[in-house]
C-alpha cells in the first residue's frame, strides 16, 4: 500500500489572535501535525485594521491559549506580504493549500494569492468555507466577492448542508466536500476553576435556573428574542440569563430593552471576551445553553457547549438542527419567535428534561472525539485525489 501520508500547508489565525477560526486551524494543524503529515502553517502579522475592527481586541487574553509553531508572514493589507507567502508556498511544494473563507474582507489577499499559485506549476487549493456568505450579509455584492475567492480553489470543504447548497448554487461544477465541524473539546481540558464561585460572583442563587447566552452579540444572533422570551420564563419559573461575550454594538441598547420587558434584574451581561481558562467554570454553571439565532451555518458554541455536557436550546435555521436534534440533545424552536422559545425553556424544566438530553449529549463523546481524525481523514483523501493519487 502506499504511504498515505501528504505534505500541506495551512494559511489562518492563530494565537495572539482570538476567537472561534483561530482555534479551529490552531487544532486543525495539530491535527494534521499528529496524523504524520508534513504541514506548514503560515499565520497573519495582522488580521483587521483598527477601524474595521468592532470589537476591543483581536487578541487572546487567554493565560493557557492553544498554540501551534507557525511562520506569521500575511498582512491581508499589505500586498508585499502576499507575494511573501506565495513564495513561501511554492518553495515547500504542498500537495494541498489549505485557505479558510468566512468573510468578504479576504477577497483581495485571497483572490490574489490563490491566482498567482494557479500559475504554472500550479498549486493545488482548498477553500475551507467558514461561511460561503456572511451572517448579516448575503446580496449580490457578497455573492460576488464570494464566487471571486472560491472558484479559484480546486474543492471547497463546508461544514453545513446549508453552505454546501450555497456553494453550489454560486458554482454548479464545483468540487464540494461537506465535513461536519469539529468539536472544540481540547479547549476545554486547558480550563479550570470553581462554577460555584462565579454563581456567586453574579448573585444567582443555586436554586436559581442559569441559561447562559454565549459568544459575540451580534444583531443575527437574535438576543433580543431571548430577552423578551426571559418575561415569560420568569412567570412560571425562577431563572436567571447569562449573556456572555462581547457586544459589538452598544450594551446600553440590550440593557434598555430588558428593562423595557421587565427583567433587567433577571439578566447579567458580562461583555468581554472569555479567556480559554473560564470556559470551564461558565458553562459548568448553566443549566442550559440557549442560542436564539436569526440565521446561521453552524455554531462554534454548540460544540463548546456538547464538549461541556450541556443540552443546547436553539433555531431552526442553517445547520443547527444538523447538530442540534430535537428531543435528543437539545430543543429546537422557530427562529424569531419569543413565545416558542419561553414555552421550550419552561419545558426543559418543568418536564426535568435535563437528565435524558444530557445522557445524549455525553454518550456521544467517542463520535466527538473522532471529529478531528474525519476532517483530517477527508483531507488527506482530497489531497491525493487532486494530486492524481489512488488507492
Amino acid at each position: 500500500m502506499e504511504n498515505p501520508l501528504v505534505r500541506l500547508a495551512v494559511v489562518g489565525p492563530t494565537y495572539p489572535f482570538r476567537g472561534g477560526i483561530a482555534h479551529y486551524t490552531t487544532l486543525l494543524v495539530r491535527y494534521l501535525r499528529a496524523a504524520g503529515h508534513t504541514t506548514f502553517f503560515y499565520s497573519f502579522t495582522r488580521q483587521y485594521p483598527a477601524l474595521l475592527f468592532p470589537g476591543r481586541s483581536d487578541r487572546d487574553p487567554s493565560r493557557a491559549p492553544l498554540r501551534v509553531d507557525c511562520e506569521y508572514l500575511l498582512d491581508p493589507i499589505n500586498p508585499l506580504t502576499w507575494w511573501r507567502l506565495v513564495r513561501r508556498v511554492r518553495a515547500d511544494r504542498p500537495d494541498l493549500l489549505l485557505l479558510q473563507w468566512w468573510v468578504p474582507y479576504w477577497t483581495p489577499s485571497l483572490t490574489v494569492i490563490s491566482s498567482l499559485l494557479k500559475r504554472p506549476p500550479a498549486t493545488k487549493i482548498a477553500m475551507i468555507c467558514h461561511n460561503v456568505l456572511p451572517h448579516d450579509g448575503g446580496g449580490v455584492i457578497d455573492r460576488r466577492l464570494a464566487w471571486a475567492v472560491l472558484r479559484r480553489a480546486d474543492a471547497l470543504i463546508v461544514h453545513s448542508e446549508l453552505d454546501r447548497y450555497r456553494a453550489r448554487a454560486l458554482m454548479p461544477y464545483a468540487k464540494i466536500v461537506k465535513a461536519f465541524l469539529p468539536t472544540y473539546e481540547p479547549i476545554l481540558h486547558e480550563a479550570a476553576a470553581a462554577a460555584r464561585a462565579l454563581r456567586t460572583e453574579w448573585q444567582v442563587p443555586e436554586h436559581r435556573r442559569l441559561l447562559l447566552f454565549f459568544g459575540f452579540v451580534r444583531p443575527y444572533k437574535g438576543l433580543e428574542y431571548l430577552i423578551q422570551a426571559m418575561a415569560h420564563v420568569r412567570a412560571q419559573i425562577d431563572a436567571h440569563l447569562l449573556v456572555v461575550g462581547e457586544i459589538w454594538g452598544s450594551l446600553a441598547y440590550y440593557q434598555r430593552y430588558a428593562a423595557e420587558f421587565g427583567v433587567a434584574d433577571a439578566i447579567t451581561f458580562v461583555n468581554r471576551y472569555v479567556p480559554n481558562e473560564e470556559l470551564l467554570p461558565i458553562f459548568t454553571a448553566a443549566d442550559v445553553v440557549v442560542l436564539p439565532y436569526i440565521s446561521a451555518t453552524q455554531s462554534a458554541v454548540v460544540q463548546l457547549a456538547f464538549g461541556f455536557g450541556k443540552p443546547v436550546i436553539t433555531t431552526n435555521v442553517g445547520g443547527l438542527p444538523e447538530v442540534v436534534h430535537d428531543g435528543v440533545n437539545g430543543l429546537i424552536v422557530p427562529p424569531q419567535d419569543a413565545t416558542s422559545l419561553a414555552r421550550a425553556i419552561v419545558r426543559y424544566f418543568q418536564e426535568d428534561l435535563a437528565p435524558i438530553l444530557t445522557a445524549n449529549v455525553q454518550a456521544a463523546t467517542v463520535e466527538r472525539a473522532e471529529s478531528w481524525p474525519q476532517l483530517v481523514a477527508i483531507i488527506t483523501e482530497l489531497a491525493r485525489e487532486l494530486q492524481g493519487v489512488t488507492k
